[in-house]
């Protein structure tokens, strides 16, 4: 008797009770509804020709040609220096602030003010704090420009000038990115047990040393966490586009990206097979980078 009822007890399993899945068909209808169905029908608009109400299928001509369009080269290539120059610089800047906000005002009245203003600017619309980034960056009376002046440093053309565009956006992408990044941080910063501090106190560690050796293996999950969300964020890089170029992807398509090619294909061109095949081609390019990064950053952490 007591071996049945082990074996009853060993064989349950929750995932495989009709209860479970029961509760679990809201959520599985959400999913598969607003996440698998758009994969797979993406995946089916990449293999269809024409437009959208008169498609026909191809096959996977579509791919060829996206992958041979000298535009979406450079779209990618702009994406990737756009994700690899934005998330370092943004995240060693937000490491920084996050670091020097901690220590200054923990444990006072006014951190939850300063933990406000630093989140403002995420909850801002992209557009609106593009709008005011374009009259930062205007060439004649922008206030960048105002202050090289101090400095005798000549007018710098930042949106009108096709080499300086892709560094504007950059410098617009790193001022977009801080204030997710300090807040994570900083809740990442309040989870440190203060007994490693008080213990490097008593044997005189330095504050350098405390950030070394206490701070920075202790963040290591949150900074592995914000590596793989900016990543993916910057490699999907549009609306500062959109928003600092006016609607335009900069001048002569300077600050071209991957996503801003899948959107004049699609709304401009009326070529949805191939917006849908750059799309296929993206997420792929996305999920085998993010695959890299994580095994990369296990090593690191080990």
């Amino acid at each position: 008797m007591f071996n049945s009822i082990k074996r009853k007890f060993t064989a349950y399993s929750a995932e495989n009770q009709p209860k479970a899945w029961l509760y679990l068909l809201p959520t599985l209808l959400i999913v598969g509804l607003f996440n698998i169905y758009p994969l797979i029908r993406s995946f089916w608009l990449s293999l269809q020709k024409g437009t959208l109400l008169n498609l026909s299928f191809t096959g996977f001509d579509n791919y060829v040609r996206v992958i041979n369009d000298s535009v979406f080269q450079t779209a990618m290539k702009n994406t990737a220096i756009y994700a690899f120059f934005v998330v370092p610089i943004c995240l060693v800047i937000s490491l920084l602030i996050s670091w020097l906000v901690f220590e200054k005002i923990k444990k006072t009245k006014i951190q939850s003010v300063f933990e406000t203003i630093f989140f403002i600017p995420y909850v801002t619309s992209t557009l609106a704090i593009g709008i005011v980034f374009k009259y930062f960056f205007n060439g004649d009376y922008g206030i960048i420009n105002h202050i090289l002046s101090w400095f005798n440093v000549p007018a710098v053309n930042w949106l009108d000038n096709p080499a300086m565009a892709l560094t504007t956006l950059i410098i617009f992408g790193v001022w977009s990115g801080l204030a997710f990044n300090i807040i994570i941080l900083l809740a990442g910063l309040r989870n440190i047990s203060e007994e490693y501090y008080k213990v490097a106190d008593m044997f005189g560690a330095s504050n350098w040393e405390k950030f070394y050796r206490i701070t920075l293996p202790q963040l290591i999950p949150t900074v592995t966490f914000l590596l793989t969300v900016n990543f993916i964020s910057a490699f999907k890089v549009y609306s500062q586009v959109y928003a600092l170029f006016g609607g335009s992807a900069g001048p002569a398509n300077s600050a071209q990206t991957a996503v801003y090619y899948i959107y004049d294909k699609f709304h401009v061109a009326q070529r949805p097979g191939v917006a849908m095949a750059a799309t296929v081609i993206l997420f792929i390019l996305i999920l085998l980078f993010t695959f890299v990064q994580n095994k990369l950053l296990r090593k690191v952490e080990e």
